[in-house]
């Protein structure tokens, strides 16, 4: 690949401004997960206990007695966000139809004394998932829910490096993507990384005692070795954890090649996006959990689709460890809340193949099929290594 016609300062441009974009601390957030709730009553004291019940599934939690606004906030939260909203009937009938179009939004229950009545306007709406009157109920009702989005809703974190081209802004951010893994595996970690990990977890956790019990537990028996078992979204923001990730799935890597899947909603711009860089490579800027078992990764595509804007996707990825270099993948099924579902990790960082994006015959999932490589068989090989002898060296 000939790069010679794409200066330093280009390359800067194109990765640390699109990469970097916001460094308020918004973006220190944990989770991408909101819940909303919407009820001109929420403020009354036989309400706060319930909110601690909410939190224990979804942290991120807002009251709103206004419905302009409540709708005046959504719509300012950004499209990589998720919303699960309460409303209750009254305030819900107002507010749902404008809010309903809005990619962040994804469900929305509805809490109320007279099912029959707002069901006939509720029924209009597919994120509307439930009508309900029972407290207990509404909570169950979420966190059955929440177990199934949280995986399928997931922004898909990716970047494409595109052949033949020098389109500074897509490769720069690919290649910048990579670097920075590669550094945050080889920079040692000080004592104070987790104590800063454990301030900030406890910050953004305060006032959810379900957390702050997980947190101070994480505090007093954490160790390198139980890096499998920890909460990934909380091991993402320190190099420490990353680091030690990386021993375990080096330690159990997968011996043999092997054929895993992931069930995933995207929305159509990604599916296009995709579509359109075919024989291009990708490079995947998350853990990605996968899994042996065809059929028990389908079961997350049984959600109803309720937003036009969203694709059911199926991946279907090859992999073989003896391609694999610095980013090993193993089967973490003994490490997992739910060992029955034969799950593969993969490290942030795994670059792929994309070799098709096809429709299904059968029904309308988009199969698409991407195969495993090694940054030491293509010719990514010597950007990459430029790139980190750059930043190794200051430069």
């Amino acid at each position: 690949m000939d790069t010679s016609d794409q200066s330093d300062d280009e390359f800067h441009d194109a990765t640390y401004d699109n990469i970097f974009y916001d460094t308020t601390s918004e973006d220190m957030r944990l989770e991408i997960f909101y819940l909303i709730w919407l009820d001109s009553n929420i403020t009354a004291e036989d309400n706060r206990d319930t909110e601690q019940r909410l939190r224990s599934i979804i942290n991120r939690f807002k009251k709103f007695q206004d419905v302009k606004e409540c709708q005046k906030y959504i719509e300012h939260q950004s499209q990589q966000d998720r919303i699960v909203m309460i409303t209750s009937g009254s305030l819900g009938q107002e507010i749902v139809s404008s809010i309903h179009k809005l990619r962040q939004v994804i469900s929305i229950y509805v809490y109320c004394m007279d099912k029959q009545r707002h069901k006939q306007w509720a029924d209009k709406f597919p994120k509307v998932k439930a009508i309900i009157t029972q407290l207990d109920e509404l909570i169950s009702c979420i966190k059955v829910d929440h177990n199934i989005l949280k995986i399928v809703e997931e922004p898909l974190a990716i970047n494409i490096f595109t052949t033949g081209t020098s389109t500074g802004g897509v490769n720069g951010q690919f290649i910048f993507s990579q670097v920075l893994i590669d550094c945050l595996l080889r920079l040692k970690s000080t004592s104070k990384d987790q104590t800063e990990l454990i301030t900030i977890c406890k910050k953004a956790y305060e006032g959810n005692t379900f957390e702050m019990t997980n947190l101070h537990e994480f505090e007093n028996k954490y160790s390198p070795t139980k890096a499998l078992c920890e909460n990934i979204h909380m091991i993402f923001l320190f190099r420490q954890f990353i680091s030690d990730i990386q021993h375990q799935l080096k330690e159990n890597q997968v011996k043999s090649p092997i054929k895993v899947y992931r069930g995933q909603m995207i929305s159509s711009d990604e599916l296009k996006r995709l579509k359109e860089h075919c024989e291009q490579f990708i490079s995947m800027n998350s853990f990605i959990s996968t899994s042996t078992d065809e059929q028990q990764a389908r079961v997350f595509l049984n959600v109803p689709n309720s937003a036009v804007d969203l694709e059911s996707v199926f991946f279907e990825i090859e992999a073989d460890p003896n391609t694999v270099t610095t980013k090993p993948f193993a089967d973490i099924s003994q490490h997992s809340e739910h060992p029955g579902e034969s799950e593969i990790l993969f490290m942030p960082g795994s670059i792929f193949r994309l070799e098709s994006v096809m429709r299904s015959s059968e029904n309308s999932i988009w199969i698409i099929r991407m195969k495993l490589c090694s940054d030491e068989d293509h010719h990514l090989k010597k950007v990459l290594t430029h790139m980190k002898q750059q930043l190794g060296n200051g430069g």
